[in-house]
């Protein structure tokens, strides 16, 4: 099953085009990577996604952005679809006190916690703390976010987001503010969730961020999908150069990319 198509999507914003003309398709399970240099539409392109932008209408009707065939989304029940991590929600969240487990369920009713006139479920207790233990973090379900490490509350983000029981995580930066260590251990994370079945779509700007689970690849460069296609082709000296504008060279190991600058 197609899980999202973007056809032809441009979105202009205080009079500038952010994203123009982009198209991308992610069938279900097809881990994907959306790379691209800060400033290249990355953040517009999620917006989008998720219904915060709108793109200009086509001539013919035709709609630019299509979720499991679905064109038209509450944002609640967009969310039983895609699962949204990004760094930004790590900031709202771990400034507050509130414990893991609380702020697991909090996305049951799209705030920053709990409170007395929301009503919390067996059912939805169950499901997330099940959540918790699939991302590896039961042991935080009783500790205040503002007492945890980056690390520890971007698993509590994934969580979060998996509560919904979601067909895809996509996943905004997700590794920015952790630390060489805490890093690592959220890629691990991330590896058993794409081998589980859980579809991941990856935005970011960093090719150490790839996990060797994702297949396809899509450039982004200045709002526009400079090429997109399998990953071993996709991440090729010639393509990242262009991509970040300065000659680069690439290596591999286990898996994973990285690029030095010459």
């Amino acid at each position: 099953m197609t899980l999202l198509t973007i056809h032809d999507a441009t979105v202009v914003r205080c009079g500038r085009r952010v994203l123009d003309g982009v198209s991308l398709r992610v069938e279900e399970g097809q881990h994907t990577a959306i790379l691209g240099p800060n400033g290249s539409g990355k953040s517009s392109l999620i917006r989008l996604i998720v219904h915060h932008d709108y793109p200009l209408a086509h001539a013919d009707g035709t709609p630019s952005v299509r979720i499991c065939g679905g064109e038209r989304w509450n944002v609640f029940e967009l969310r039983s679809h895609l699962g949204i991590v990004s760094a930004e929600m790590d900031q709202s969240l771990a400034r507050r006190s509130t414990q893991g487990l609380e702020a697991v369920l909090s996305a049951f009713f799209a705030s920053h916690g709990i409170f007395g006139h929301q009503q919390v479920t067996p059912v939805m207790r169950q499901r997330a703390l099940a959540a918790l233990q699939q991302v590896g973090a039961g042991h935080l379900a009783g500790r205040p976010l503002d007492q945890m490490s980056s690390g520890e509350v971007r698993r509590i983000l994934i969580a979060r987001a998996l509560v919904h029981g979601p067909q895809a995580l996509l996943l905004d930066e997700p590794t920015a503010g952790l630390d060489l260590v805490a890093r690592h251990h959220f890629l691990e994370a991330l590896r058993r969730l794409a081998r589980s079945g859980k579809t991941v779509i990856l935005v970011t700007h960093r090719l150490e961020e790839i996990i060797p689970e994702i297949e396809q690849v899509v450039l982004l460069r200045e709002g526009r999908v400079q090429c997109a296609g399998p990953k071993a082709a996709m991440l090729t000296e010639a393509n990242l150069s262009a991509l970040f504008g300065a000659p680069l060279r690439v290596r591999r190991l286990d898996g994973y990319y990285a690029a030095d600058a010459l």
